[in-house]
């Protein structure tokens, strides 16, 4: 990797004698050397060049300084460390130039030798800034696609060992679909589209980590969202009730000027259910999600969903008939189910 240096100095004979000592290395393309002949012009060419790794900088220059140069450096560009290379190489500006952020000191005249090797450890160190700071934006970005269940998995020790491990657990998951969404797309810009859908997910989102849910995943328009741990079901009624009511209460206008409402269909199931990383570890592809009948009936509660309602099965219905409002529909076969399931919508 190619480390970029910048050289800052009112000797003329200096950026001639930089060239012969590292032609090799600049041949090779392993340095590449910009000049200055003093700190405003530094400063310059630090704006029209981000890239740089680098500094080396003499102290006594005209204009300005170099211990000036320093201060200035942090909000120029922190992640370039500057190495002092003067003949004042006394303690009081050693520490002036250290006390300011100089990475390090050489004093002329130059051993170039000592040089390299101090311009070998300050990229290693700027390479490992640049790497961090990357990682850090990495991890932000990653943070937006990957719930946070996820990120708390990936943290636990040891956790590359247990990619493929699975347990049982008992939770509850709820499938919100927005209603009539796939002919809408038909009637609607895909800017728009992707704006609404945003902003109904958007909407859905805060209800259901209100209620101590996490989002599984977005499938097209609909949402996935899991429960666990304690009062889960009556967590994710709260949710989907609350997820009904906000989405419900927008209005939009479409391109011929009728309004638009938009609906809700949602099937809620509680129950048994295996949590872990489904995938292909080859293919480094993996979900971290729930599967198992639990889930797959409430994905198919969800379809039997009429626009605007909550539907659940009367297993569920007999454990928040205390605490919700219900009535029951009627039976109905779900698609791989051998058996009639009663279903209830729940009101409030």
């Amino acid at each position: 990797m190619k480390t970029k240096i910048l050289v800052v100095d009112d000797e003329a004979d200096l950026e001639l004698l930089i060239k012969q000592k590292f032609r090799r290395k600049i041949r090779e393309n392993v340095y590449e050397f910009v000049f200055a002949s003093n700190g405003q012009e530094a400063l310059d060419t630090v704006r029209t060049h981000p890239d740089l790794d680098i500094i080396l900088s003499d102290i006594n220059m005209p204009v300005m300084d170099g211990l000036t140069l320093l201060s200035k450096m942090p909000e120029a560009n922190p992640i370039i460390k500057t190495v002092m290379v003067s003949a004042y190489g006394d303690m009081e500006n050693i520490r002036t130039a250290m006390n300011r952020g100089a990475f390090d000191f050489v004093c002329k005249p130059v051993d170039f030798q000592d040089l390299e090797l101090t311009m070998e450890k300050t990229a290693q160190q700027v390479r490992q800034l640049r790497e961090t700071l990357q990682a850090i934006q990495e991890n932000n970005i990653l943070r937006m696609y990957v719930d946070e269940t996820v990120l708390n998995f990936m943290g636990r020790p040891g956790f590359e060992n247990k990619l493929m491990a699975s347990e049982t657990v008992e939770a509850t998951v709820a499938f919100i679909d927005i209603c009539g969404f796939t002919s809408l797309s038909e009637v609607l810009p895909p800017a728009n589209i992707v704006s609404m859908l945003n902003t109904y997910f958007d909407q859905m989102v805060k209800e259901i980590i209100a209620q101590g849910g996490y989002v599984d995943k977005f499938m097209g328009d609909a949402v996935m969202a899991v429960f666990r741990g304690e009062y889960h079901l009556d967590r994710a009624m709260d949710a989907a009730l609350a997820a009904r009511a906000v989405v419900q209460a927008n209005q939009d206008t479409l391109p011929d000027g009728q309004p638009y409402h938009p609906q809700v269909s949602i099937g809620i199931n509680t129950g048994e259910m295996v949590s872990g990383n489904i995938g292909s570890a080859s293919l480094k592809r993996l979900d971290y999600t729930v599967i198992g009948d639990t889930v797959n009936v409430s994905q198919r509660l969800q379809s039997a969903a009429l626009p605007g309602q909550i539907i659940i099965t009367e297993a569920t219905y007999q454990r928040v008939k205390e605490s919700f409002q219900c009535r029951p529909i009627k039976e109905v076969t779900l698609k791989n189910k051998a058996q009639p399931v009663m279903i209830y919508e729940v009101v409030a």
